[in-house]
C-alpha cells in the first residue's frame, strides 16, 4: 500500500509541469504544442520542453538549442504558433514551413510571455544572473536591467 501510495504522488508531480508555455513563448496562445522558430530553423514542442531541429539528416530532440545558435536571443526572436498540428513529428512540414517561414521572417508583432522569477538563457534554462548566455556581458536589451515586469514589449514589437 506504502508503494502504491509514493508512485501517485510522483505521477502528480510529474504531470504538474508538462505543457508550460516558456518565458520567450508569444502572449495569446492558451494551448500550443509546437513553435517554429524561423531563424534557427528549429521547432520547439512545448508539452516535452525540447527543441527539435536537422543535424546530418537526422532529427534531434534536445533540451538545447544546437551549439551554432548558443547565442541566440529566444525572448527577441520570432516564433509561429503551430496550431494545426498536433502529432509527435512537426517536421513532416518542415519543406513547408522553411519557405514559408523563412530565417529572418516575421509576422504579426509578438509579445514574449515574460521572465519568470529567474531569466532565460538562449536555450531556455533559467538562470538567476540574467546575463542570457553572453560570456558574462551585461545584455539588458534596453530595458536598463530592469526587466520587464511581465508586461511584454507593450506592443512595439521586438
Amino acid at each position: 500500500m506504502f508503494f502504491a501510495s509514493n508512485s501517485i504522488n510522483a505521477q502528480i508531480s510529474v504531470n504538474v509541469n508538462l505543457g508550460l508555455q516558456p518565458s520567450w513563448g508569444p502572449v495569446g496562445y492558451s494551448s500550443v504544442d509546437y513553435y517554429y522558430i524561423p531563424d534557427v530553423q528549429s521547432y520547439y514542442d512545448v508539452r516535452a520542453t525540447q527543441f527539435i531541429y536537422l543535424s546530418n539528416g537526422a532529427w534531434i530532440r534536445s533540451s538545447r538549442l544546437p551549439n551554432q545558435y548558443r547565442n541566440y536571443d529566444l525572448n527577441r526572436g520570432y516564433k509561429v504558433v503551430l496550431n494545426d498540428y498536433h502529432g509527435s513529428r512537426p517536421y513532416t512540414n518542415y519543406r513547408y514551413d522553411r519557405v514559408k517561414y523563412y530565417k529572418g521572417y516575421k509576422g504579426k508583432p509578438q509579445q514574449s510571455i515574460g521572465y519568470r522569477n529567474h531569466k532565460s538563457d538562449n536555450h531556455g534554462n533559467y538562470k538567476s544572473n540574467g546575463n542570457h548566455g553572453n560570456s558574462g556581458k551585461s545584455n539588458n536589451h534596453g530595458n536598463n536591467g530592469k526587466g520587464n515586469n511581465g508586461k511584454g514589449n507593450n506592443g512595439k514589437g521586438h
